[in-house]
Formats: structure tokens, sequence, C-alpha cells
């Protein structure tokens, strides 16, 4: 990996800063980190740094307050944004972030035009398009962190119900990030052993089986929302940015790794113009392949469903001359 590199982190809240430490832990390449609250970011950077000899890293980190210092950056991640608080939903943020996220485009497309664009502000999909949009910048590069994040809690939830190892779960979630989101079922499995199988073999009843995954499919909708109530004042943080950290390292080192991420459909899954959560090949350039699997009848109508649901944010941006 090109030791060179440089990484621009928008947001110095929760997730921009665990983000700023697993890249420097990773020595990704000098980090900076950029927030409009004085004095903030700079305080965090100092932190991060002068735990430099600790962790074994030797990459920069610095704070900032001028974006003019994420000049030439080669990937940006976009945490900016309002946060979710107790009985919100995502979609509660669109006119608040819809105006921070049009203003982060208008100055990453200014100082990194040649950036590839991580976003995980929410309402996710709407929020990826606004940027796409604003920054003029090619579909590929432009993408949003959310289907890592929701697999991986889906698959968490699955370990814990068999007592089993997550390490050898493997479950994706498709479509857009929220309530309509469409974790498969159908081809979760633990290291190739179908997980209703598993869960059938467990309750000895199949009805029973079926109710336990529909709980775990809503649980993984519902997931940041559970958080946000538990906390009380903040959203998720280590998973967000543990997540886009994966989905950096792919993009950096090249690694052709298939994950579900937002990305622009032209025409695959039966969707044209949009943003939605699918799986793709992540590399050099960003968004390389949209990978386009079969689904079944049930899982095409919930994925339409999800789009359907996308569609309608993108409109109403549209209709509050956000977009």
């Amino acid at each position: 990996m090109n030791s060179h590199y440089k990484i621009s982190i928008i947001g110095a809240g929760q997730i921009g800063t665990v983000l700023s430490h697993l890249a420097a832990m990773r020595q990704f390449g000098n980090v900076v980190l950029y927030d409009i609250i004085k004095d903030l970011p700079q305080g965090k950077a100092l932190d991060l740094m002068e735990a430099s000899r600790i962790d074994g890293f030797d990459t920069s980190v610095i704070g900032t307050n001028n974006y003019e210092d994420i000049r030439d950056s080669n990937l940006v991640i976009i945490t900016a944004g309002v946060p979710r608080k107790p009985g919100m939903s995502r979609d509660d943020l669109l006119t608040v972030n819809a105006k921070i996220i049009r203003t982060v485009a208008e100055n990453v497309s200014e100082f990194s035009p040649e950036a590839i664009v991580i976003l995980i502000s929410n309402p996710l999909d709407a929020m990826v398009t606004l940027f796409q949009k604003v920054s003029g910048f090619s579909h590929n590069r432009v993408m949003g962190q959310a289907g890592v994040l929701d697999s991986s809690r889906f698959c968490s939830f699955i370990a814990w119900e068999l007592g089993v190892s997550v390490k050898d779960v493997n479950a994706m979630v498709l479509g857009g990030h929220g309530d309509t989101m469409v974790p498969l079922v159908r081809t979760a499995n633990v290291n190739g052993i179908s997980v209703m199988d598993l869960l059938i073999k467990k309750y000895g009843d199949e009805k029973k089986a079926n109710q336990v995954i529909e709980s775990l499919i809503n649980r993984t909708r519902m997931a940041g929302g559970e958080i946000v109530k538990l906390l009380k004042t903040g959203s998720a943080f280590f998973s967000p940015a543990m997540a886009a950290t994966a989905m950096a390292e792919a993009i950096l080192r090249d690694e052709k790794r298939i994950l579900p991420v937002c990305a622009f459909l032209n025409g695959e899954y039966n969707v044209d113009g949009y943003y939605m959560g699918v799986p793709a090949v992540l590399g050099a350039s960003g968004v390389e392949k949209i990978v386009e699997i079969s689904l079944n009848n049930v899982e095409k109508d919930a994925f339409i469903q999800s789009a359907d649901h996308v569609k309608q944010l993108v409109l109403d941006m549209k209709k509050l001359n956000l977009i």
C-alpha cells in the first residue's frame, strides 16, 4: 500500500475519532481530521498522535477547521451530520443533514477533486445521492457505508442465537439503510451450513425457527435505533467506523473485495439511477463492479420496496430544493 496516501475524515465526532484511530493504527496513510468546531479536531488529533509510540504508527494525524487542509486527498470519509436521538428514524435527519452534506460536497470537490468518497451520514442513501450530484464525481468514486455494518449486525445476532463463532457466519443485507433493508436469509450460512437448517435442528420445529429468524431480521433493521435508545445522547460509532475501515482498506489496498455497499445502480436489480445497498467489488477505482446475484420473488419484492423508499427520500429532497 502506498504510504503516501492522504485520508481525510470530515466530522470529528464519535465515528470520525474512531476512524482516525483505526486509519492511523493500520497505517493507511496520513490522516486529516476536519470539523467546524474550533479546536476539537486539533485536540483529538494531538491525543491520537501522542499515542503513536504505544500503537506503533508513524503516519501523521492532524486536526483542522480549514477545508483547504484536505487538499489532494486520495480518500475522503464523511461522518458529518447530526446523529439520531431516541425516537428518531434515520429519515428524520433528512433536511438538516442535507444542508451539511451539500457544503461538504462543495468543499471536497474543490480541494480533492480526484478523491474516492465514502459517506456514513444518515439518511445514508439520500446523502450519497446528494453528494454525488453536488460534487459531480463519477458514480464509482462515491459510495455509502451501510451494508457492511448491517451485515455485521445480522451475522452477530445469528452467531449469538446459535452459539457459534461470528467469524464463521456469512450473511448479507441489501437495500436501503433503513427499516426496509433486506437481510438475505436464504443464503445465510455458518461455514456453508444453512442458518435455517441449524435453527430447525436447534428448535426441532420449522415454525419456531421461522419465528426466531424473523426476530433476528427485525433486530437487524432496528439495530441502530436500539443503540440510540441505550446511549440516549448519540448513536452507534464503533461498528460504523469499523465497517467504513473495511471499505477503506479494500480500496487503498486494491483488494477487490466483494462487500455490500451503497452503490449507484444502472439497471442492476431492476433499479435505474439510484443508490442502493448491493454487493460490489471494491478496489483502487472505488466501486469497480456491481455483483448482481439471483433473488427469489420474495427477496425481489422486498428489494423493490426498499428501493421505493429510497426514491421517496430523493423526491423529498427535490421538493425541498435540497438537490
